[in-house]
């Protein structure tokens, strides 16, 4: 099949396909996540010859993409990562060009921009795609990625909704070969990795359980630092309507634009933005399973023009038996230790090192014991080499889409419970949500 007639299939299944999304926008409480669309094949990949250059592209040149556009940058320039930037997409123009001009004062030359992310996606010589988009974009560019033929790292939380979730865990097990990597770096924390193997090994007895948190402070309140440039004209050099996508159209707010985490149209505040960095690793470690139960309580303590909530305090129970304690706050930033407490020890993580302490009563049997871990330096640096390395060597990286699909559900049943009370339960079997 020629580049061109690829090319053109390609755009036509992916738009045929965002026309269909809408008609599942927002499935009920008390129905199976089931999906009828039809799983889409992916294109061949770009070839890749041994030590050749990954070719990647970056679709979202907000704060998030670009500084993911400067650490590539980075990595190539100052830890000869063998990676070069070579296209970009972004709704806005202004945005487009200043990641642009990064991009050419470090390699010589300026990547190709777009408007369109699927013009970005129809390129045949792409091995790689960073999608940091708005949350509500991460599914639909993700599973356009995929059959597009390109390893994909999505930016976290890895989709707004667990139905689209689901559908994406199910588009990546269509296609085993592609490699999805979820942007949530603290995986690759030592500590986290000992614990998970401390766990597997019994050293702690049961895990029955686990506490963290996600809390910091602001004067006037969370997200607010992201600014509004006067120069955004939507209509001239920004198609916000194509912003919008798969939520549905809006009247035009640069409020919404530039602090999209502030509005429960778009995001799920601390539980999706923030939280999930905890939640993540915690869920890696423990290995209990999928979330099925999860009770959320909190409210508008001190931000109160935030639509999102300040505080927001989960109650979190998995089908292996082990209840997980989780805070999140943007009005306090006084959070809680990590730990992972079991029958016979307790592991404490989130740094470099794990520190096992045995309980009193077994402490004739358990020796409290720091397993130092691997410094690999800055933790998304690391994460952004597992998926280089992901892409030539066709391995998983720590971060996968089944890992981020059970971190969906307590995202999603948290985000029910936070809104419309009650407890919340999940059936993997049936994918069912429940009100309790």
């Amino acid at each position: 099949m020629s580049d061109s007639r690829s090319r053109r299939d390609f755009l036509q299944r992916t738009v045929g396909a965002a026309t269909a999304t809408g008609l599942f926008a927002h499935l009920p409480v008390d129905e199976v996540f089931a999906d009828p669309r039809p799983l889409p094949n992916a294109v061949p990949r770009a070839t890749l010859a041994q030590g050749e250059a990954l070719r990647i592209g970056v679709i979202g040149t907000g704060g998030m993409g670009t500084g993911h556009v400067d650490a590539f940058l980075r990595l190539a320039r100052d830890q000869g990562e063998p990676v070069r930037i070579e296209a970009l997409a972004d709704v806005c123009q202004p945005r487009l060009d200043a990641a642009s001009k990064k991009v050419e004062d470090v390699q010589g030359a300026p990547p190709a921009t777009y408007r369109r992310y699927l013009d970005l996606l129809a390129r045949t010589d792409l091995h790689g795609v960073l999608i940091a988009s708005p949350e509500h974009w991460h599914a639909k560019m993700a599973e356009d990625a995929v059959a597009a033929g390109k390893d994909v790292y999505v930016e976290k939380p890895m989709t707004l909704h667990l139905k689209d979730a689901l559908r994406l865990w199910d588009v990546q097990r269509a296609n085993p070969g592609t490699i999805i990597n979820v942007g949530t770096q603290f995986v690759t924390i030592a500590s986290y990795r000992e614990a998970q193997r401390l766990i597997a090994d019994g050293a702690i007895g049961k895990p029955v359980w686990s506490q963290t948190s996600y809390c910091r402070n602001s004067k006037d309140g969370e997200w607010l630092y992201y600014g509004i440039d006067p120069a955004w004209q939507p209509g001239v050099n920004l198609d916000w309507d194509a912003w919008c996508g798969p939520s549905g159209k809006a009247k035009w707010d640069p409020e919404v634009y530039a602090r999209w985490r502030r509005y429960k149209r778009y995001s799920t505040g601390i539980i999706g933005d923030l939280l999930v960095h905890q939640i993540t690793p915690l869920v890696m470690a423990l290995n209990m399973g999928w979330p099925v139960r999860v009770i959320a309580s909190g409210g508008h303590y001190v931000d109160k023009a935030m639509e999102n909530h300040d505080q927001v305090n989960l109650t979190i129970e998995f089908e292996g038996e082990h209840t997980m304690i989780v805070a999140g706050s943007t009005a306090n930033e006084l959070g809680l230790q990590t730990v992972i407490r079991g029958h016979k020890g307790n592991l404490f993580v989130g740094g470099r090192n794990a520190v096992l302490r045995p309980e009193r009563l077994y402490a004739d049997e358990l020796d409290e014991q720091t397993i130092v871990g691997e410094d690999h330096g800055d933790d998304q640096d690391e994460l952004r080499r597992q998926w280089l390395r992901a892409i030539r060597t066709r391995t998983p990286t720590a971060s996968t889409v089944e890992l981020g699909t059970k971190v969906m559900v307590i995202v999603d049943l948290a985000a029910r419970s936070m809104w419309e009370g009650g407890a919340f339960a999940y059936n993997p079997r049936t994918r069912k949500v429940k009100r309790l």
